[in-house]
Parts: C-alpha cells; structure tokens; sequence
C-alpha cells in the first residue's frame, strides 16, 4: 500500500541556480578557470615544461613518390651518398632493397629514409624500398623466394655474397 506522506515533502536535490543561492544569501560569482600558476623557480623545471613536440621535418611527398620509382642501383648509389652508415645496413632481396636496425633510428634518419623513397613494414619490421617494383605480399618469405645480398659486401669484395641471409646485427659486426 502507498502512502501520501512522501508526496508532500519536497526534495532535497536542488537545481544549479537554486544551489548557488541559499535563502537569505546573495548569489556571488565563482571563478571558472584558476589562472596558470607563475613559473617556478626550482632548478629542476616540471615534466610538462621539459617534454616538448620535435617538429618534423617537412617531406617533399612529389619527390618522394619519384624516389620510389628509381632502379635498385640508384637507390643504393643516393643511400651511400646521403646515408652510408645505413648503406651498410642495406639489403637488396629481390629487386627491393630492405634496412634493418638494431635499435630504433634516430628521427632524422627515419624523415631522410622516408624522403629517400623507403616505407616502415611493420610484419617485417625493417625500412623497404620498393625500387620501382610495387608488387602485393605474396605467401612466400621474399629471403627464400629471391636472391638477397649485402651491397657493402660488394664493395670490398667483388664476388657476390652466396651466404645464407645475414641479420643487421651480423652485419654490424
């Protein structure tokens, strides 16, 4: 059975304007947003003053696009030119040329490898370049489908490397 007494009583929830005044008081105006706090003087400067955005470099994407469309060879010859710690890293499978890191590159090398033509395969994880030859993944390891080799093998050694394929740390080495 219901009761009428609830009914009659009013509740106790109030609307905004009806929060900010109470009977008898004025209504005052509350600030909405605190100023920013002066910069400290503490020699150690906070987090959110230390970490700031790099801005990256502005690529040429016209360019670029014309970069990916070069032979094996001219590739290999503007990386040696422009990057030749990451020329020793290269390896040409195929017609495509591929350069594993043994850690992340620093950001300049990746906006360079970018401007270069090179993209991030991240199931391979390593820079590739696809020389002209755009082709669609396939179901076979590109290492055991095409011949794969070293450039900078070549350039002490003028015979071609018939190796099994090498990691970028064994390059290194």
């Amino acid at each position: 059975m219901k009761t009428k007494s609830n009914q009659n009583k009013k509740s106790e929830l109030q609307s905004r304007p009806e929060q900010s005044t109470l009977p008898g008081t004025t209504a005052v105006a509350t600030p909405t947003a605190t100023p920013p706090a002066p910069p400290s003087t503490n020699a150690e400067p906070s987090r959110k003053h230390t970490t700031q955005l790099k801005r990256l470099p502005n690529l040429d994407f016209a360019q670029r696009e014309t970069n990916r469309a070069l032979p094996t060879e001219k590739v290999l010859s503007l990386l040696r030119q422009h990057l030749p710690a990451q020329y020793g890293l290269a390896e040409v499978v195929g017609k495509w040329i591929w350069i594993e890191f043994p850690e992340a590159p620093a950001q300049e090398v990746r906006a360079q490898l970018s401007q270069l033509g090179f993209h991030w395969n991240n199931v391979r994880k390593c820079w590739q370049h696809p020389c002209g030859v755009v082709t669609q993944r396939g179901q076979d390891q590109p290492r055991e489908k095409y011949a794969s080799y070293f450039p900078s093998d070549h350039d002490s050694n003028p015979h071609e490397y018939n190796g099994p394929p090498r990691t970028a740390e064994q390059v290194a080495a």
